[in-house]
């Protein structure tokens, strides 16, 4: 089986598009892009895992799993600039 019949193989997830809304205001941040919003909305706000998002949007499960990841970094960043620090950082001496 190939990679392109295996992604087409795991479409069983109970979720179709149809079933979830998207408020406009997820794309009104403009320090992350259209896809890092909507993956960041779907797993923080709806509590979706990787893969429910994969098969929702049509892309591979690490994809989104790296665009996750870019979105926390974004975050990370945009509060340690405003002087807001994580509790996965240390705060500085």
């Amino acid at each position: 089986m190939s990679a392109r019949q295996r992604k087409g193989s795991n479409r069983a997830v109970g979720t179709t598009s149809s079933d979830l809304k998207l408020p406009l205001s997820v794309l009104r941040d403009r320090s992350v892009s259209v896809l890092e919003a909507i993956v960041g909305y779907l797993k923080d706000e709806k509590g979706l895992t990787y893969h429910e998002i994969a098969v929702m949007l049509n892309r591979d499960d690490r994809t989104i799993w790296t665009v996750f990841s870019r979105v926390k970094k974004k975050r990370r960043s945009r509060k340690n600039k405003r002087g807001v620090f994580d509790d996965e950082k240390k705060q500085p001496r």
